[in-house]
C-alpha cells in the first residue's frame, strides 16, 4: 500500500513521528495529501510549523554516574517553556539516555531507538504537545579515572553549566572550580590549549592597535608579547584569579589542595544564537494562542 520512503517523506513534510505517519498512510490508503490532512486534523503535524522559529532559551543539564558524566543543552523559544515540567522532564530523560550510551554525534542521539520510537519521534511529539520549537543543541561527555573527581555547577537553574575533572583533589574543590568556570568563562585550561587561530587573531588585533598608537612595526611586534600575556591571564583557567580568593590564581588554589586540573566544559544557554527580540506581552499572547 505504501513504502518506507513514503513514511520518510511524510515525516519530513509534517514533522510527525514515524508511528503517526505509518498510521496516517494506513488510514488514507497511502495517499500522501490525504495523510497530511489526516495528521493536521489530529493536530499531530503542528510541530512542523515551529521549525523556522528561534529557540534560544532552554536548559543545561548535567548527569554524573560513576566515572562518566555528561552535560547537554536543550533549547526552547521562551523561558516559560524552559521551566515547564514537560520540558524539564524531557531534558532529564535525554541526559540519562546519552549518559548510558556511547553516542558521538547529535544525529546518533536523535536516531536512537528507545522502545517503539526514536528520540527524534519523542522530540517531535513533545514539540506538538508543548507548542514551541524545541532543539537538542549539543552534548559533551567526560570520563574520569579512579583517582580523579568530577566537579559540577549549574547557575540560574541551568542557564549556565560547568563540568570539570580534577586529579588528587576533593569533590568540594572540584565544585569550587566548576563554579569559577561558570562565572568567569575561560577559553581553555592553559595556554597550550588555546586555539592557535584565536591567538593569531588576538596578536593581529594587538599589533594593529599598537601601530595606531604611533609605534613603529618592530616595537609593535615586541609589545604584542606583553599584551598577549594579559590576554592569556584573562582567558586561561589556570591563570585566572580565583573567584573565592583572588590573591591567587586557580592553578595555585587547586595545587594548594593537592590537585591538578584535567579537563573542563562550560555551556551557556543560547550562546551564539541570534535571539529574536520580543516583548513580554507578545510572549504571553503567543503562549495563549498556541503559536
Amino acid at each position: 500500500m505504501f513504502k518506507a520512503s513514503d513514511v520518510k517523506e511524510l515525516r519530513e513534510k509534517t514533522g510527525a513521528g514515524m508511528l503517526d505517519c505509518k498510521k496516517a498512510l494506513t488510514e488514507t490508503e497511502g495517499d500522501m495529501e490525504k495523510a497530511i490532512d489526516w495528521l493536521r486534523e489530529k493536530g499531530i503535524s503542528k510541530a512542523a510549523k515551529k521549525e523556522g522559529r528561534v529557540a534560544a532559551e532552554g536548559l543545561c543539564e548535567i548527569k554524573i554516574e560513576g566515572n562518566n558524566a555528561v552535560m547537554i543543552e536543550v533549547n526552547s523559544e521562551t523561558d516559560f517553556v524552559a521551566q515547564n515540567e514537560e520540558f524539564t522532564s524531557f531534558v532529564t530523560y535525554l541526559s540519562e539516555i546519552i549518559l548510558k550510551n556511547n553516542f558521538k554525534t547529535n544525529e546518533e542521539v536523535l536516531n536512537f531507538q528507545d522502545g517503539e520510537e526514536t528520540i527524534q519521534d519523542k522530540l517531535v511529539a513533545k514539540i506538538a504537545k508543548i507548542g514551541e520549537k524545541i532543539d537538542f543543541r549539543r552534548f559533551q561527555k567526560l570520563e574520569k579515572k579512579e583517582d580523579e573527581v568530577f566537579g559540577s555547577y549549574k547557575h540560574m537553574g541551568g542557564k549556565i553549566g560547568a563540568l570539570v575533572i580534577l586529579n588528587g583533589a576533593k569533590e568540594e574543590v572540584a565544585k569550587d572550580v566548576a563554579m569559577h568556570v561558570a562565572a568567569m568563562n575561560p577559553i581553555a585550561i592553559n595556554r597550550n590549549e588555546v586555539p592557535q587561530d584565536l591567538v593569531e587573531r588576538e596578536s593581529h588585533i594587538i599589533k594593529e592597535q599598537v601601530m595606531q598608537e604611533g609605534k613603529p612595526e618592530d616595537i609593535a611586534e615586541k609589545m604584542v608579547v606583553g599584551r598577549l600575556n594579559k590576554f592569556y591571564k584573562e582567558a586561561c583557567l589556570e591563570e585566572q584569579p580565583f573567584i573565592k580568593e583572588n590573591s591567587i590564581n586557580v592553578k595555585t588554589y587547586v595545587e594548594n589542595n593537592g590537585g591538578k586540573l584535567i579537563s573542563m566544559v562550560r555551556f551557556a544557554v543560547g550562546e551564539g544564537i541570534e535571539k529574536k527580540e520580543e516583548d513580554f506581552a507578545a510572549e504571553v499572547m503567543n503562549q495563549v494562542n498556541g503559536q
